[in-house]
């Protein structure tokens, strides 16, 4: 029976707003991103994840003040990506309150990065984060919020970065993500094979039974999940529920 099992909301955001996209395009304005995180929280939200969709494009980070309001209300674990590209960046991030850092572009630009990260403030802060997109019969990791390929295979590059000190791996599928059809469990349940850290696995969650579908199916440790919550498909408590109801234990 799949246990502890983290529903985590994940807010994309571009400058103030709250956006969602589909393949991790064509963003579409939501909203203040402090009142889903709010209402995420209070639902019953385990963790929060924000990522800066446009960071790695400009250098820069935007959710540092965000994430400081934050804490002043939301008592979870928050999860902070999206162009981090330094020691210091990271520093700031978690003296901003982040409990840990996603970090892609970076990783597959400098992979040392990753084990010069976890080494500093230890791999439980450190997040590889990983956009996958389908290629032949596997997977290739891309950057820049899956607009640039990078040749290097998703398999091998999620193993890699746990030796390097990696705590967890985000995995995002750039096919699915955004369209509710359902997950890649094929990807999810191959990387989750691979490696002995948590994965989280994020992209085409559209209903709480492909959720726990994919729970059942692909051995990942927690879901991160978007459009279903805030176009109000389902909510936290349907999720859990509904996992509860197929033996899958939840915080309740």
């Amino acid at each position: 029976m799949p246990h502890n099992i983290r529903i985590i909301p994940r807010l994309d955001i571009k400058g103030p707003n709250l956006v969602k996209g589909i393949h991790l395009e064509g963003i579409r304005v939501l909203g203040k991103p402090e009142d889903f995180a709010r209402n995420y929280y209070k639902a019953g939200a385990d963790e929060l994840i924000y990522m800066d969709v446009v960071a790695s494009l400009y250098n820069r980070n935007n959710l540092f003040h965000l994430i400081e309001k934050a804490c002043e209300e939301i008592f979870i674990p928050l999860t902070m990506g999206g162009g981090l590209r330094t020691i210091s960046d990271i520093e700031k991030a978690l003296r901003a309150g982040a409990d840990k850092v996603a970090i892609n572009t970076q990783a597959i630009k400098t992979p040392n990065f990753i084990k010069e990260a976890s080494r500093i403030f230890g791999s439980q802060c450190i997040v590889g984060s990983v956009e996958a997109k389908r290629k032949g019969d596997s997977w290739e990791a891309y950057i820049d919020s899956g607009r640039e390929p990078t040749g290097v295979n998703v398999l091998e590059w999620v193993k890699q970065m746990e030796d390097l000190g990696a705590g967890e791996i985000l995995l995002t599928s750039v096919d699915q993500e955004g369209t509710k059809k359902g997950f890649d469990i094929d990807l999810m349940k191959k990387v989750a094979d691979r490696v002995s850290i948590p994965v989280i696995a994020s992209g085409g969650a559209g209903s709480p039974e492909q959720i726990n579908d994919l729970i059942q199916q692909s051995g990942v440790n927690a879901v991160a999940v978007a459009s279903i919550l805030h176009y109000n498909i389902s909510s936290i408590p349907g999720i859990k529920d509904c996992l509860n109801r197929n033996r899958v234990e939840v915080r309740m």
